[in-house]
């Protein structure tokens, strides 16, 4: 209660300094009620055409703005989906070239082989036929050599006998000479 008696006599010290300061700056209660209504009219007009349109501004930023956080947040996880999509690419497509690379190795191997059994074929093919025509030759060569050997025993003969032979006799010889070479 004591208080109240104390507030009472501060408010009323308070209104007479305010009443006696009022009396020495010349205070016009008319001139109040205008400068009162002039600025309660400037804050309404500030209020409808200022502060409400700089509120819903702020109300419209701040829900873009917190769709654009839940837009980040969702192309950050397609991000991290799209990174994990694209590391499993990856992956399966070093699978498949390391598995090309094997099969291009294993038909490279098995082209390889079959190109040595080629040039194998080819080289046999070549030594027999190189054996033929070696066999050939000296079928041929001893032919002729039969041939000359005949032709001489049939000339050291004559000359041996002195004497001229004959178609039959030369024939004869070089028919003997032979069997006896061939032997």
């Amino acid at each position: 209660m004591n208080q109240c008696i104390l507030f009472a006599g501060i408010a009323s010290d308070l209104a007479e300094t305010a009443r006696s300061t009022a009396e020495k700056f010349g205070f016009d209660w008319a001139h109040f009620g205008a400068q009162v209504i002039n600025f309660l009219i400037v804050a309404g007009a500030l209020t409808v055409f200022a502060y409400k349109p700089i509120l819903n501004v702020l109300e419209e930023r701040k829900k873009r703005i917190a769709e654009g956080l839940a837009n980040a947040e969702r192309i950050k996880q397609e991000l991290a989906r799209t990174e994990a999509a694209r590391q499993d690419v990856l992956n399966q497509a070093n699978l498949q070239a390391n598995k090309l690379i094997e099969e291009a190795r294993a038909a490279a191997a098995r082209v390889q082989e079959q190109e040595t059994q080629k040039a194998i074929a080819a080289a046999e093919q070549i030594i027999t036929k190189a054996r033929e025509a070696a066999a050939q030759d000296h079928a041929r060569m001893l032919a002729e050599l039969k041939r000359e050997v005949g032709r001489l025993v049939v000339e050291i003969t004559a000359r041996v006998t002195a004497k001229v032979l004959t178609a039959e006799d030369q024939r004869r010889l070089a028919e003997e000479a032979n069997r006896e070479l061939a032997a």
